[in-house]
């Protein structure tokens, strides 16, 4: 197919490249890219590059160490957190064994204060119960005491009469 096109269209002659004061493109490309190169020299960029360079190599590691540092403070401020933490707790431990020593204490005592109220109260009421005993048998006493002087006085005024009261009246005022 290659071949049918060149034939149909005819061969081209070979044609010379264009060149410029004896130079070909090749060589005029090399020739301004040592141009750049040597400007880019002359006025210094890459000094100028190497510069914004460390200069941002030099605040890459100012956020470094900065950044480190943050770390650090971060480290210690949780490594307080937990030992308060740890402290906390060890704290509410004890707080809540207190308060079971407490409940304990509170309620042995209560215990023997109820105790000691029962007993007291009992006693108490053993003692009103003695006293209304002692006092009943005062009252069957005197009642008794009653009722015998006055069947004694019965019998005496039936078996006696003012004769023989006399001598017995003489004999007592004599006893005086």
């Amino acid at each position: 197919m290659l071949a049918a096109a060149a034939a149909e269209h005819g061969e081209a002659a070979a044609h010379a490249t264009p060149t410029a004061l004896g130079m070909d493109p090749t060589q005029w490309v090399a020739l301004t890219m040592l141009a750049v190169f040597a400007i880019f020299i002359w006025k210094k960029v890459p000094e100028s590059v190497g510069k914004s360079l460390d200069k941002k190599i030099a605040e890459i590691k100012a956020q470094l160490s900065e950044a480190e540092t943050l770390r650090k403070e971060a480290e210690a401020l949780k490594a307080e957190y937990e030992a308060k933490a740890k402290a906390a707790e060890g704290e509410a431990a004890a707080m809540v064994e207190r308060a079971k020593t407490e409940a304990k204490q509170i309620v042995t005592k209560a215990k023997s204060d109820a105790k000691t109220l029962v007993e007291r109260r009992s006693k108490m009421a053993e003692e009103k119960i003695a006293a209304e005993e002692r006092a009943a048998i005062a009252d069957i006493h005197a009642t008794a005491a009653r009722v015998a002087a006055a069947g004694a006085a019965k019998l005496v005024a039936g078996a006696h009469d003012a004769k023989s009261d006399k001598p017995l009246v003489d004999k007592a005022i004599a006893s005086l």
